[in-house]
């Protein structure tokens, strides 16, 4: 008999662990990890939501950027400023937030949730 180097057996190695995965060589079904959840609660309050809606919740933009096929508005206020990002979900459709992002008027980052929460009281207050 022949014998093999360990060279040549190092391409087989896929196939041995193929082999051992159980009788026939079934491959283990295993199930997709779950979808990632939203850390920040309050997100939903603008994620997926038109111009409109924003609106609505906050009031006139600070600043209103169009750049085909995006829109982004911008809310500033003493306690943060937010930025929301808005794509078509399709061709033809209104443009949603899709990204948001937020920051103290210094610059630094800031939870996105307690910057919403913080423009959407400020409206309240008006």
């Amino acid at each position: 008999m022949k014998m093999l180097r360990p060279a040549r057996l190092v391409p087989l190695a896929p196939l041995a662990l193929l082999a051992a995965c159980g009788p026939g060589g079934h491959i283990p079904v295993v199930s997709a990890p779950p979808p990632p959840t939203r850390a920040e609660a309050g997100l939903d309050r603008v994620l997926g939501r038109d111009a409109r809606a924003l609106i609505s919740l906050f009031g006139t933009p600070d600043q209103d950027i169009r750049e085909d096929p995006a829109r982004k508005l911008q809310y500033a206020s003493g306690v943060c400023v937010l930025d929301a990002y808005l794509y078509p979900p399709a061709p033809g459709r209104e443009p949603v937030v899709t990204h948001v992002d937020a920051r103290l008027p210094t610059g630094e980052d800031i939870d996105r949730a307690s910057c919403i929460a913080a423009l959407s009281r400020r409206k309240e207050a008006r």
